[in-house]
């Protein structure tokens, strides 16, 4: 979760012109009658155009957030072993999601540029190296849940129950993968084209079926065995499975802005380059989200395994607050890269002072919550009185770094759609590696866990001061000369 170089926009003064009857024409010949799906990106008043954007994609990141804490909240009705063991599994999640939202913001900056442009053919190469990228993702995967899951618990702790829990829960996570790669990459497939509806009902579809069914496999209801923790992990890839059929269906019968027939595909290496060079940086700073967590749970299980639980839980509750400004963001960022790509100045800088507005009120309303009720949001948990303890300082300071994080997160996601997302990697290698956790490790020296919280709004102001100086760079080489070429 964390933050994000096209080239020269190639639009021309005709491209308004050629819809104004409703053909479009893209450069392998074709014409279409009717308006196409992704045109309102470059045409619908602004603030309806976000809204009906990221609207469906803030509900459904809610509904994966609710799934997230309904699955703790069922592991720990186990016991806080349980909980722990799902909590140190983080890093390892965090990877999968890496690697699988970079590759998509990758494909998506690319699919969304090339529709601007109105290049057919880039956009499909686009889609179709992009579902190819997702396979390659869930054979690594599988490889790695079935290889290192023991070792990885055991360079973490040497507590028997808290690694049984958590190399059965890891292995099924990793080695039935290919739902969330699927998942994720057909949806930002949805999101470039300007249909983020459809996005809602299967992240929603998913998230539903995690929820019904994590109680049935963890205590084996109507029938079904007893999987303890291990049903937690079959109930997220179920969802996540019937989530990508879903998705897959959608693109198939409903997206027609691209076409993603397989019939004598070739992995096209210029066109993955392309992918990765906005994605790469994303799937690193993402990645690194994973090491700071990792590092973070080594700091706090030498105080207490209580404290890694607390860690596990805040993860789990803030994203009820971080995931509508992501879902926000996936649908400011296919209309920057399409007006970028359309070479629209104006519109570019309406959806991202729009934007910033929204997740700056959206934290405030994350930091509110934490402040008052943090005492509620750990009862959740089955929290036992040390957790209580402990968990109330935690969540009062760390949400402390929310007065910030709102428009580091939106800016960090203006430089990927503009094809610069080795800003947004600088920005989260600053804040989590050369900043939280030493400050992390040096205030843990002070034997107090509470001080160790102070690290994460420490970090976050440092981000904002990083993440400014980059905003202006790339305001003034970028965005001021956006249709400056077009208009010569």
């Amino acid at each position: 979760m964390n933050r994000r170089s096209i080239q020269e926009q190639k639009s021309t003064k005709e491209a308004p012109e050629a819809r104004q009857d409703g053909q479009t024409e893209d450069r392998t010949g074709r014409g279409e009658k009717s308006a196409r799906s992704s045109d309102k990106m470059g045409t619908m008043a602004m603030n309806p155009l976000l809204l009906s954007m990221a609207l469906p994609m803030m509900i459904s990141m809610l509904v994966q957030a609710l799934y997230n804490i309904v699955d703790s909240v069922f592991v720990s009705m186990i016991n806080e072993d349980a909980l722990t063991a799902v909590s140190l599994a983080f890093p390892i999640q965090s990877l999968m999601i890496a690697v699988g939202a970079g590759t998509g913001v990758g494909i998506n900056a690319v699919l969304s540029r090339s529709l601007g442009e109105k290049d057919q053919e880039s956009a499909d190469k686009a889609a179709k190296n992009g579902i190819f990228l997702a396979f390659l993702s869930c054979l690594l995967f599988m490889i790695v849940g079935l290889a290192i899951a023991k070792p990885f618990y055991l360079s973490q702790t040497d507590d028997p129950e808290i690694v049984s829990y958590g190399v059965s829960y890891l292995t099924i996570v990793c080695a039935l993968s290919v739902g969330m790669f699927f998942q994720m990459t057909f949806e930002k497939l949805l999101q470039s084209t300007g249909r983020t509806l459809y996005t809602m009902f299967t992240q929603g579809a998913g998230a539903i079926l995690n929820i019904i069914f994590d109680p049935i496999m963890i205590f084996g209801l109507f029938g079904f065995p007893r999987m303890g923790v291990a049903g937690a992990a079959a109930a997220t890839v179920f969802g996540q499975i019937v989530a990508a059929i879903l998705a897959i269906f959608f693109n198939v019968k409903i997206n027609k802005d691209i076409n993603i027939g397989f019939g004598g595909f070739r992995p096209d290496g210029k066109m993955i380059a392309t992918i990765y060079k906005v994605g790469i940086p994303s799937i690193i700073m993402q990645a690194i989200g994973s090491v700071m967590t990792y590092g973070m749970n080594l700091i706090l299980i030498q105080f207490t395994s209580t404290a890694t639980a607390v860690f596990g839980v805040y993860y789990k509750v803030q994203s009820f607050v971080f995931m509508p400004v992501f879902g926000l963001n996936n649908g400011m960022v296919p209309i920057i890269a399409y007006n970028y790509g359309a070479g629209n100045q104006k519109r570019v800088r309406q959806v991202v002072r729009l934007s910033v507005l929204y997740a700056v009120a959206i934290m405030l309303v994350g930091l509110l919550v934490f402040q008052t009720i943090p005492d509620r949001l750990l009862g959740l948990f089955n929290a036992s009185e040390n957790m209580l303890a402990i968990g109330d300082r935690a969540l009062r300071t760390i949400s402390l770094s929310f007065l910030f994080a709102g428009f580091c997160i939106v800016i960090g996601s203006l430089f990927q759609a503009l094809g610069n997302g080795v800003y947004s990697l600088c920005v989260s290698v600053a804040r989590q590696l050369v900043v939280l956790l030493p400050a992390a490790f040096l205030l843990s020296l002070t034997g107090k866990v509470e001080n160790v919280w102070w690290a994460f709004p420490i970090a976050e102001i440092m981000s904002l001061c990083v993440t400014l100086f980059f905003y202006r760079r790339i305001d003034k080489k970028i965005i001021r000369n956006i249709g400056k070429k077009s208009e010569e």
